[in-house]
């Protein structure tokens, strides 16, 4: 049997297993306290979860299966099915997609990355900080950690060829190695520390509102504030030293970035455009609470501005296919999962886990619900998947044994991003990387598991504490 027929006869068995486990799921008596409408949609959501688990559909494919047994099977009427899709933060992240392609086709962003390279470029350590320091200047307007790292994997694989180090000739942990490692590294945080800055952020926000927990652009930003920063000058001293790279001075890679600078030529009027529109509309989100503006409004502004300057055209429009796969399968997702909580399976699951934690002080159980939200993500494909499954039901277990609610909403909602690189999967910006050649899977187990227990610790120790003193 050829490789590519053995490939297909695994996807259809996992498929087959997934059909098999919701129909078996399905017919199950509802548990105690669950109404079978509940136990019902908690089948059919489970299905499609355990699908995007073990790949044995795209998240799209099992998101549209899963609405359409909802709708037919009656556990949910269309409208109920169907209501993420009249939620304004859904469309904020689509309007943002969008926009993070006007930043990546003005060459705002690659600018950008480039002058701090060569401000601060001379060593491998220095490569390692600039890299991250880019990250997390552009990553208010890309609410895609894959978006960025389109952004940043050109840029650091230049760095690594033009400095000698290259896959082909076996010189990858030269310098090519480490590089790549760091920039992943620095996603997880960079996506922590802006509320705009990955997908999952906003819906999260929506959910804590459920729970009567209100989180604001600018309160995110101060919360995230100091762990961020302590993690980002940790994240690249230690991977320095555990995975150190050979090289370690670059003075050319300040003359290297100087080049590539050159090539773009002066800043273009687009990119001023970009810049402006992009400040404009990060210091409106922050004065949104003070102002009562619509953060969904102030992106389709945006948006119409970079139209309106031809930065980002109905061509570009037609190309971002993937932006309207989002909006369906992130819709479904939250529709069932905001359902799954009305008909009180979320409360029902939290009374489950409280029991087994009860009698523990509420600073124990924060503890135990953080690492144990960590952990899961091991077996999880999606960072979003995963929120759209675990959040409310960790965040309602916190709450009801007296964990202090918007310090654990903030804390789940950071791990979210600060996980990603525990497995070469946990995020969809890891693939990029991993795809390079430079770094192998093994190494993202190994060494991402130790940055993985470093975001924790930083952000459990200092970022619990720093929270406390600000709310």
């Amino acid at each position: 049997m050829g490789h590519h027929k053995k490939r297909n006869l695994i996807l259809h068995l996992k498929q087959l297993a997934i059909f098999a486990f919701g129909i078996l799921l399905w017919f199950t008596p509802a548990p105690d306290g669950l109404t079978i409408q509940a136990w019902h949609l908690f089948a059919i959501f489970i299905s499609v979860i355990f699908a995007v688990i073990i790949e044995a559909f795209p998240i799209f494919t099992a998101s549209i299966i899963g609405v359409s047994f909802t709708i037919l099977t009656s556990t949910l009427s269309p409208k109920e099915a169907y209501s993420g899709f009249s939620q304004s933060f859904i469309l904020l992240i689509i309007v943002a997609f969008l926009i993070a392609r006007g930043v990546i086709k003005s060459g705002l962003g690659k600018r950008i990355a480039f002058l701090i390279i060569k401000k601060f470029g001379k060593s491998s350590l220095g490569l390692g900080y600039s890299m991250i320091a880019a990250d997390m200047f552009i990553a208010p307007a890309f609410p895609s950690n894959t978006a960025r790292s389109g952004v940043l994997f050109p840029i650091v694989n230049a760095l690594a060829a033009d400095s000698g180090s290259k896959v082909a000739d076996g010189t990858r942990k030269k310098l090519g190695a480490y590089l790549m490692m760091t920039s992943m590294a620095g996603i997880t945080i960079s996506s922590a520390m802006w509320l705009t800055a990955m997908a999952a952020n906003p819906a999260g926000v929506k959910m804590a509102e459920e729970f009567g927990v209100h989180i604001s652009y600018g309160s995110w930003a101060l919360a995230a504030s100091l762990p961020t920063l302590l993690a980002f000058i940790a994240i690249p001293w230690v991977l320095f030293k555990i995975f150190p790279p050979e090289i370690k001075e670059t003075p050319d890679a300040p003359q290297i970035a100087e080049r590539e600078l050159e090539h773009m030529g002066p800043v273009h009027k687009n990119e001023y455009i970009m810049g402006f529109t992009f400040i404009s509309m990060v210091t409106l989100w922050v004065l949104s609470p003070i102002f009562g503006f619509d953060k969904t409004a102030i992106a389709f502004l945006g948006l119409a501005a970079i139209m309106i300057t031809n930065i980002f055209t109905l061509e570009d429009l037609a190309q971002e296919g993937r932006a309207l796969g989002t909006l369906v399968w992130f819709a479904i997702l939250y529709s069932m999962s905001s359902e799954l909580n009305h008909l009180g399976f979320m409360s029902w699951l939290g009374a489950h886990i409280s029991d087994f934690v009860i009698g523990f002080s509420w600073q124990l159980i924060y503890i135990i619900l953080v690492l144990s939200y960590v952990a899961i993500h091991y077996f999880f494909v999606s960072q979003t998947a995963q929120m759209l499954a675990l959040f409310s039901v960790f965040l309602g277990v916190g709450i009801e044994t007296g964990v202090p609610a918007e310090l654990l909403a903030l804390m789940l909602l950071f791990a979210t991003n600060f996980n990603a690189m525990i497995t070469p999967q946990g995020s969809s910006a890891n693939v990029i990387y991993l795809g390079s050649g430079y770094i192998e899977s093994k190494e993202v187990y190994k060494y991402g598991g130790v940055i993985t227990l470093l975001n924790s610790f930083i952000y459990l120790t200092f970022g619990t504490v720093w929270i406390l003193a600000i709310l």
